[in-house]
C-alpha cells in the first residue's frame, strides 16, 4: 500500500473574496480569506493537508523507472554507414545482412541509414546489445509488414539526424498472429532522438511501438495510425520533441496491466497535439504530467468513451500546459486524481474531472470550460489554486459507485434537517485556493457531507427549482474562507447552522448583469459583485458576518433583511442543528 504523507508548506495564490478591490471572481468583500497579506504584499504559506500519493514526485517513485538511453550513452563518430537502394542495400560494416528488400542488423554498433527501400529493416542482434540507427534521409515502405522491427537486442536508439527528413510506413493489415504489428516495433526498450524529423504511418495497426520502454526525448514526430500512435507497453515517456499525433484509437498508451509499478504514461516535456478515436492518453495504471505543453482532442462518438486522459490508478499533473477536449469525460481515474500545478483547460461531452476516489487539487489552475458534471469524486479536496468549473449538471459532485448514492443522485440535499437524504460518506472539503462554480444543476452537491475551512468560494447556481447551489446529504459546515452561493429557491440550502462562521442567506431575485450588495447593520459593504446570471437566493459566509447580525441584501436598487444563521424560507435547512425555515425577511 502507498504511504500517505502530509506535503510541504504550498503558497496559495490572492484571488477571488480575499480584498476589497482585488476579486478575481467579481466579487468584493472587506473580509480576509485562510490567506493573509503582509504590509509587503507578499502572502503567507498555508499548510495542506494532500495524499502525497497523488504528487507526480510520488507517484513516479511508485513505478519502475523507464530505460532512456541518454544521447552521451554513444557516438556518432562511431556510425557506420547503410545505404538503402531502393530493393536492397549496401555497407561495409560488419553484422550487417542486406538479402533481397530486408536489411538485418545482428550486431550491436551505431548505424548511419540513408537513402529508400521497399522492404524492412530489422534487428536482430544480441540480448545484451545495444543498437543505435541513425536515420538520416530515409523512406522505408514495407507492404508486408513493419517498416523497422527489432525482434531481439536490449536496448535500440533511433537518432534522427540534424536536418533529416525521414518517412516509414507499414503494411495496410496484420494478420491475428503477427507479433511486429507496427510501422516501428520493437521487442526491447526504444528510444527515439536526435533534431530532425520523422514522419510514420501505421497503416494496419499502431505508429511506434516498444513492448517494453518507448522513450523520446526530442525530434519533430508525425504519426498517423490505425490504432494507436504511440504505444510503450511497460512505460511511455516524453521529455522533449514536437509531436502531432492523429490516431484511430488512443493516441498516447501504456498498458501493462499485470505489474502494478509499469503501464504508465509521463510527459515532462516537448509539445504533444494529439487528436484520437479513443483515449488520448489511455494507461494501465498512472498518468503524469510535469512539464510541456499537451494538447488531446479525444473526438469518438459519445458513446465510445473517447477520455482526454483516462488512468486505471492516478492522473497526476504537476505542472505545464493541458488542454484536452473530449467527447466523455476529460480526466479519468479508476482511482484518484491529483492537480498540485500547471494550467489544466478541458471542455468534455460527460465529466470534466472524475475519480473514483479522490479527486484533490492543491496548487496550479483547472479550468473545466465545459462539461456535464464538472468535479466529480467519492472525495474532493481543494487545499489551494484556481478552480473554474463549467457544468450543465453539477458543478462538484461527492458521490461514490454504491446503490445508495445512486438513488440519491440528483435529489435535494440537506440531510437530518434539509432533505431527508441519507448520509453515505462522500466528501467535499475546500481549505483553500479560489473556486468558481457556474452549473445548471446543483452548484456543490455532496451525497455525504461539505467542509468548508478556507478559501474563496463564489457558486452560480442552477436557474430550475429541483437543484440547487448548495446541496449536502450530511450536512454543510463552514469555519472559514468566504462563501457566496446563487441560485434558485426550490431546493436551496444554507449550511449548518451550528457552523463555527455565521452566515446569512435571503430570497430575492434578480438577473444577469445586477448587482449584488450584502451590507450589515451599519451600512457597511461586506460583499458586492455583479450577477453572472438569473437568481432567487444568495447565500453568503465569511469572517465578517457576525453570528448574531442583521443584515440587507440589495438587488437592482430593492432590498430584503436578514438575521444571520436564519435559513431560507422554505428551503432545506441548515443540516444537523440547521435553523428552522423563516429566514430571508421580506422586500423593503
Amino acid at each position: 500500500m502507498r504511504r500517505r504523507l502530509i506535503l510541504p508548506t504550498l503558497p496559495l495564490a490572492l484571488a477571488g473574496l480575499l480584498l476589497t478591490g482585488c476579486a478575481v471572481t467579481g466579487v468584493t468583500t472587506s473580509g480576509s480569506a485562510t490567506t493573509s497579506t503582509t504590509s509587503s504584499g507578499t502572502t503567507t504559506a498555508v499548510e495542506a493537508a494532500v495524499d502525497s500519493d497523488l504528487d507526480p514526485a510520488a507517484v513516479l517513485a511508485a513505478n519502475q523507472e523507464a530505460t532512456v538511453v541518454a544521447d552521451d550513452d554513444w557516438s556518432a563518430d562511431d556510425a557506420v554507414d547503410i545505404t538503402l537502394t531502393g530493393s536492397s542495400a549496401t555497407t561495409s560494416a560488419d553484422g550487417v545482412d542486406a538479402s533481397g528488400n530486408t536489411v538485418t542488423l545482428t550486431a550491436a554498433g551505431v548505424y548511419r541509414l540513408s537513402g529508400d527501400l521497399t522492404g524492412s529493416v530489422v534487428v536482430a542482434a544480441p540480448e545484451d546489445a545495444q543498437v543505435v540507427l541513425i536515420l538520416d534521409g530515409v523512406d522505408i515502405t514495407n507492404a508486408d509488414g513493419a517498416a523497422i522491427s527489432v525482434t531481439t537486442a536490449d536496448d535500440v536508439v533511433l537518432s534522427l539526424a540534424e536536418g533529416s527528413r525521414n518517412s516509414v510506413s507499414d503494411a495496410s493489415s496484420y494478420d491475428d498472429a503477427a507479433e511486429a504489428n507496427a510501422a516501428i516495433y520493437a521487442d526491447a526498450d526504444l528510444t527515439v532522438t536526435g533534431t530532425g524529423s520523422l514522419a510514420v504511418t501505421g497503416n494496419g495497426n499502431d505508429g511506434i511501438t516498444s513492448t517494453d520502454d518507448l522513450a523520446i526525448t526530442s525530434g519533430t514526430i508525425t504519426v498517423d495510425a490505425a490504432d494507436d500512435a504511440l504505444r510503450g507497453k511497460d512505460a511511455l515517456v516524453i521529455s522533449g520533441g514536437t509531436l502531432d499525433l492523429a490516431a484511430r484509437g488512443d493516441a498516447l498508451k501504456s498498458d501493462d496491466d499485470e505489474d502494478a509499478t509499469r503501464g504508465y504514461v509521463w510527459i515532462s516535456g516537448g509539445t504533444v497535439s494529439a487528436t484520437s478515436g479513443d483515449d488520448g492518453i489511455a494507461a494501465a495504471t498512472d498518468a503524469v504530467i510535469t512539464g510541456g505543453t499537451v494538447t488531446l482532442r479525444a473526438e469518438g462518438a459519445a458513446d465510445a468513451g473517447a477520455k482526454g486522459i483516462s488512468a486505471g490508478v492516478v492522473v497526476s499533473i504537476g505542472d505545464g500546459t493541458v488542454d484536452v477536449t473530449a467527447t466523455d469525460d476529460g480526466l479519468h481515474s479508476n482511482g484518484s486524481i491529483g492537480i498540485v500545478g500547471g494550467a489544466t483547460t478541458v471542455s468534455s461531452g460527460d465529466d470534466g474531472a472524475h475519480a473514483d476516489a479522490a479527486l484533490e487539487i492543491a496548487a496550479g489552475s483547472l479550468t473545466i470550460a465545459e462539461s456535464s458534471e464538472g468535479l466529480e469524486a467519492t472525495d474532493i479536496t481543494i487545499s489551494g489554486g484556481e478552480v473554474a468549473v463549467t457544468a450543465s449538471d453539477d458543478g462538484l459532485n461527492g458521490s461514490g459507485d454504491s446503490a445508495t448514492d445512486s438513488a440519491t443522485e440528483g435529489g435535494a440535499g440537506g440531510g437530518p434537517g434539509g432533505g431527508g437524504m441519507s448520509d453515505t460518506g462522500e466528501t467535499i472539503t475546500i481549505s483553500g485556493g479560489t473556486l468558481t462554480v457556474d452549473a445548471g444543476g446543483d452548484g456543490i452537491d455532496s451525497n455525504g457531507s461539505v467542509t468548508v475551512t478556507g478559501g474563496d468560494i463564489v457558486v452560480w447556481g442552477p436557474t430550475m427549482q429541483g437543484n440547487g447551489a448548495l446541496d449536502s446529504n450530511g450536512g454543510f459546515e463552514v469555519t472559514g474562507g468566504t462563501l457566496l452561493a446563487v441560485g434558485s429557491s426550490g431546493m436551496a440550502e444554507s449550511p449548518d447552522a451550528a457552523s463555527a462562521q455565521a452566515w446569512v442567506a435571503a430570497t430575492i431575485s434578480g438577473a444577469a448583469g445586477d448587482e449584488i450588495e450584502i451590507t450589515d447593520a451599519d451600512g457597511t459593504v461586506i460583499a458586492s459583485t455583479t450577477a453572472a446570471k438569473q437568481f432567487e437566493t444568495v447565500v453568503f459566509s465569511s469572517s465578517d458576518v457576525a453570528g448574531d447580525g442583521a443584515y440587507t441584501v440589495t438587488v437592482g436598487g430593492e432590498s430584503v433583511t436578514a438575521t444571520a444563521g436564519e435559513a431560507i424560507a422554505g428551503g432545506m435547512g441548515g443540516g444537523p442543528g440547521g435553523a428552522a425555515p423563516g429566514g430571508g425577511g421580506g422586500r423593503s
